[in-house]
């Protein structure tokens, strides 16, 4: 199976591997608001006070935890050679944005759509494949112009308890796939991930 959306699979299991419980609290700094523009796509957004951003290198590390995840259910090809990140920005090991940049083009009309589903597919069977267990959503939702196709992920820690979720974005703009992957554990950084996200500005 070919799934070319394939590398914000790898980016999402990456983050969860990193994710402790409980989360370790960081001190809360105070920052002039930061801007951040990706001219490729025309997006800029804005990075909600009191999250920071995220090395390269941190990026990269989780990237292969996802391999290590993905390969336990996936013998397919794991490449990332062709995927950009853009803004990624957390508050703790728990609340954390990430974005992704990829050329594409469908080689038949709905192609996008099945990958997506295949996506989601995948998504679910490593997370059971690990014992772990999740409830999942769909949903689509417009931002500024852009319908977007919406998986929504509720992780559960070991007692049964939740402890994280999960909403992944994507869609395709200017011959780019575009993915958003957001984690958060409480519903205030939710808010604050959320309504930056969904602020943002893209050039028509």
């Amino acid at each position: 199976m070919k799934i070319r959306i394939l590398p914000i699979l790898l980016y999402v299991l990456g983050l969860l591997a990193c994710s402790p419980s409980p989360k370790k609290e960081e001190p809360a700094v105070k920052e002039e608001p930061q801007t951040y523009t990706n001219a490729t796509i025309g997006w800029t957004m804005a990075i909600p006070q009191g999250f920071k951003l995220v090395s390269q290198t941190k990026i990269k590390e989780r990237e292969e935890k996802g391999k290590e995840a993905l390969g336990k259910v996936y013998d397919g090809d794991m490449s990332t050679d062709s995927l950009q990140h853009l803004l990624n920005f957390q508050k703790n090991q728990l609340n954390i944005f990430g974005s992704t940049l990829e050329k594409y083009t469908e080689k038949y009309p709905g192609e996008y759509l099945k990958n997506n589903e295949q996506l989601k597919k995948l998504l679910y069977d490593t997370y059971t494949k690990q014992k772990i267990k999740v409830d999942t959503s769909s949903a689509t939702e417009n931002i500024q112009g852009h319908r977007f196709h919406v998986f929504n992920i509720k992780i559960y820690g070991p007692s049964g308890a939740p402890l994280m979720n999960q909403v992944l974005y994507g869609t395709l703009i200017k011959g780019y796939d575009f993915g958003i992957n957001i984690n958060y554990d409480n519903e205030t950084d939710k808010k604050l991930i959320l309504d930056a996200f969904r602020q943002s500005k893209f050039e028509q």
